[in-house]
């Protein structure tokens, strides 16, 4: 019974994670879900402002061609605030980058299906061709990829934040990390030299 309570105690039922970028493996995570927001948001910030300078028609479904992809009016402004979203993940790092980076990941994916569905009718509003379907689907993908790396995995390292919020209770979880993070064994001291001739007893 005592040694049923302890592990139960010891396994957080629903873990929650903050990354310290003062360990190094933080560090490393919070640096990736920056670089995947921050990249993915600026091109599309850069593609909506290009389809507004255009001056095309809100919902023109005929739309025309930015950066080698249809958009219309209402495109272009739903890339600026997709974008700028990106970008105030990336800016704020850590695990809102990561969320960012999963969420609108999964909304590109399911974009690309329902506009693949949409296309050649009436309700075509975001003016999408095969070749946004295919890129909303590229865009999807890495975003995702961003926002799960070294998150979602059943091989993670044990030095992993994520792993140690799944397997330790919150507090022992950061004692954990920031014992990993230092040197994993202490110097062992060295054994007294026997006499020559004196060998030790059993």
């Amino acid at each position: 019974m005592a040694a049923s309570h302890s592990l139960r105690a010891r396994v957080s039922p629903s873990p929650r994670v903050h990354l310290d970028e003062h360990l190094p493996v933080d560090h490393h995570l919070s640096h990736v879900y920056r670089w995947g927001a921050g990249l993915m948001g600026l091109f599309l910030l850069v593609f909506g402002v290009l389809g507004l300078i255009d001056r095309i028609g809100f919902f023109s479904t005929g739309g025309d061609t930015v950066a080698g992809l249809n958009t219309n009016g209402a495109l272009s402004v739903l890339s600026v605030v997709i974008g700028g979203a990106l970008l105030a993940g990336a800016f704020v790092g850590g695990n809102t980058a990561s969320t960012v980076n999963m969420v609108l990941g999964s909304a590109f994916v399911i974009s690309g299906f329902a506009n693949l569905a949409l296309l050649e009718t009436d309700y075509n509003f975001l003016a999408f061709r095969m070749q946004n379907v295919l890129f909303s689907f590229v865009l999807g993908l890495l975003l995702m990829t961003f926002g799960m790396y070294g998150r979602v995995t059943g091989g993670l390292p044990h030095d992993n934040p994520y792993w140690l919020a799944r397997h330790t209770a919150p507090d022992d979880a950061d004692h954990d990390r920031r014992v990993l993070a230092g040197p994993t064994t202490p110097e062992r001291p060295a054994l007294p030299e026997h006499p020559q001739g004196v060998r030790p007893g059993p």
